[in-house]
């Protein structure tokens, strides 16, 4: 698997797509050909699971709250109808091909959560990463996980079964969650900071304290330890209220702020940098992978399968790709005053769909059977073209943004 790794991010680097894409792909070649068995052995899946938590903390690890708090007021309507939009057509295009609500529900999770890292690589790539669509489309993608990850902790426990669908069950459900995301704010808000805020400055001994103080134990050589410890005790709460634990740790990688880790006084060491290279390390390189190549595993290549599911794979891949576009475009232009030109580049950056979804269908089909195999090759079959599309259509419209080409006559880049 980590030969497998290590090919993967070499051809992901030669083609400018993602590495998921090819963790996948090569994990269901090995299994095709009978080297990688489709049932993982305990190991291996525990050490799967062990590398979506660590991923999702990564992730959330890297946002700048700052930065990101500062454009949530531009970026609420792309989020907001850019994740509606993606999943209710999904949920209809599941209810009209297999009539139920479970896997309608799971379905349209899968489709709303934007793969942020895939658009940026492909930004990247032709210069972008520094516009204003760059950020519109990064702000919104973060709330678009907070979203899902707030709706998977909402929804998991009914679909699966684990709560009944009652007003008091869903309304137990709904105020655990709430609850949760109260806390992991109170957390980022108060005890975190090394500036007492609040009534934490009324406390005799916490108000002198922060999580500062913490990292900077033994001259911060701890500091991994310290926030994958954090890491791993929002995962357990989350996993104790019945969520996965895979949204306790975005969320504590996104409290985790840059400045707590300034603590030593050599100005020669940035030891947030030092932390969030080995954190990368262990999420893209050498633990998160397996999680990737485990679930490509089961993909097990049937024609007869494959070739019922054509049609459902179609509808599915370009309704949401329209339906993203037009929502999430239509939003920066009207709720983010966004040109249009940019407002579609936001549109095609928006297509993407990476980690997230892999973890709701993993959680779908491989630990509760909710996703059959039909379901399950249609919507892997669907995230590969849609995440294909997106270096595509963003190399395609780039001269369009830059005003060097026109579209039907007019110049683009006016408002």
């Amino acid at each position: 698997m980590w030969v497998v790794v290590f090919v993967a991010v070499g051809v992901a680097r030669k083609t400018k797509l993602t590495p998921v894409l090819y963790f996948l792909f090569f994990g269901s070649l090995l299994s095709n050909m009978g080297i990688l068995p489709e049932q993982s052995h305990p190991f291996i899946r525990g050490f799967a699971e062990l590398g979506i938590v660590v991923i999702m903390f990564a992730l959330g690890f890297e946002e700048n709250t700052s930065s990101f708090v500062q454009s949530v007021k531009r970026s609420w309507g792309i989020a907001l109808f850019g994740a509606i939009g993606p999943f209710l057509i999904a949920y209809v295009i599941a209810d009209y091909f297999w009539g139920n609500t479970n896997v309608s529900l799971m379905c349209g999770l899968t489709m709303t959560a934007t793969a942020v890292s895939l658009t940026m690589v492909s930004l990247k790539s032709v210069g972008l990463h520094k516009s204003p669509a760059a950020t519109g489309i990064m702000t919104s993608a973060v709330l678009d996980d907070i979203a899902s990850l707030a709706l998977v902790a909402v929804l998991l426990p009914i679909v699966t079964g684990s709560a009944s669908i009652s007003i008091e069950a869903v309304s137990w459900t709904i105020g655990k969650a709430i609850a949760f995301f109260i806390c992991v704010g109170i957390i980022g808000a108060w005890i975190f900071p090394h500036e007492s805020t609040g009534f934490m400055r009324h406390l005799p001994v916490l108000r002198r304290f922060g999580i500062k103080h913490v990292f900077a134990l033994a001259k911060g050589e701890h500091t991994t330890l310290i926030v994958l410890t954090c890491a791993l005790l929002l995962g357990l709460a989350a996993h104790g209220l019945g969520f996965h634990p895979a949204v306790g740790a975005y969320m504590a990688g996104l409290v985790l702020k840059e400045e707590y880790f300034s603590f030593l006084d050599n100005p020669d060491i940035n030891q947030f940098a030092n932390t969030k290279k080995i954190v990368d390390e262990a999420a893209f390189s050498w633990i998160g992978p397996i999680f990737f190549i485990d679930l490509g595993a089961k993909i097990v290549f049937n024609v007869d399968t494959l070739s019922s599911v054509i049609p459902e794979i179609i509808v599915m891949t370009l309704g949401v790709f329209f339906v993203q576009i037009i929502t999430a475009g239509l939003a920066a232009k009207y709720t983010g005053n966004f040109n249009w030109p940019e407002s579609l580049m936001i549109g095609f950056g928006m297509l993407g769909r990476a980690e997230l979804a892999f973890v709701v269908m993993d959680i779908a089909y491989v630990q509760n059977g909710i996703f059959d195999e039909k379901i399950f090759f249609t919507l892997m079959t669907a995230i590969f073209w849609l995440n294909v599309s997106v270096p595509v259509t963003i190399a395609w419209w780039r001269p369009y943004l830059s005003g060097n080409k026109k579209l039907f006559g007019r110049v683009p880049h006016l408002p």
